[in-house]
């Protein structure tokens, strides 16, 4: 049975957390005892809230800016997570962009800039995180998509960039083993996430369970793989409500 603290003494990092399902993982690590730091780009306040919300649960929190695009940004931000909490077991690479925007109009630098944060940033900050979790045994987390196994037509380069990061993450269990476990979690459609053209609706009725994910049920996928056997390494796991079935 799994304690009700699993992750005590430990330290994660969780990219873009300061909101929606970042922040949502954030307070799930920290509740299963964990010191949590964050990052984000331009959420300033909710980064705020987010380590006040951390810390009302017991544990250190800890807000850096940065930009996961940038070599230089994660260098000095994961140097910082580790002076602040002394360690690294847990890197959880949130931080993406979600955008619909039709395939044949969309333009180089719209692609660019999604792969640039959604495959680029995890590799960047796992790449810099290694030395740390490999001392401590520890982690990776990516949080892919169901976009990533399953075609949208209406978020081509979202999808491309998320089906990158499954592979990326398969590529990185096989070389950061055996001392670091890496694995994905892949949400389907989540409740609050940008809907200008309604789809959640439309989503929910084709999903088995009939409903969308929680940022919630997320976070306890994360925890699973944060806190459950480090023999489980290479897997993408849907948490999708059976939508991609």
């Amino acid at each position: 049975m799994m304690s009700d603290v699993p992750l005590s003494g430990k330290s994660a990092l969780v990219t873009g957390g300061a909101r929606r399902i970042g922040r949502a993982i954030a307070l799930r690590l920290a509740g299963a005892g964990a010191d949590v730091t964050i990052t984000y780009r331009t959420s300033a306040d909710e980064a705020v809230e987010t380590v006040d919300a951390i810390e009302q649960l017991g544990r250190r929190g800890f807000a850096l800016e940065c930009d996961v695009r940038s070599e230089e940004s994660v260098r000095a931000t994961v140097a910082a997570a580790v002076r602040e909490h002394g360690r690294l077991d847990i890197l959880v690479n949130n931080a993406a962009i979600f955008e619909t925007v039709a395939l044949d109009t969309l333009s180089l630098e719209r692609w660019d800039a999604v792969f640039e944060t959604n495959t680029r940033g995890p590799f960047l900050v796992s790449r810099e995180a290694l030395p740390h979790l490999r001392q401590s045994s520890g982690r990776i987390v990516n949080i892919g998509s169901l976009g990533g196994l399953r075609a949208w037509a209406g978020h081509g380069h979202y999808c491309a960039s998320k089906a990158a990061l499954h592979m990326l993450t398969q590529a990185m269990a096989k070389a950061f083993a055996p001392e670091v476990s890496v694995n994905c979690v892949a949400p389907g459609w989540i409740g609050f996430e940008s809907d200008r053209e309604n789809q959640a609706p439309r989503f929910a009725a084709k999903a088995p369970m009939r409903r969308n994910g929680s940022a919630n049920e997320v976070a306890e996928a994360v925890l699973f793989f944060a806190a459950g056997p480090a023999f489980i390494t290479g897997q993408i796991l849907a948490v999708d409500g059976g939508l991609g079935i």
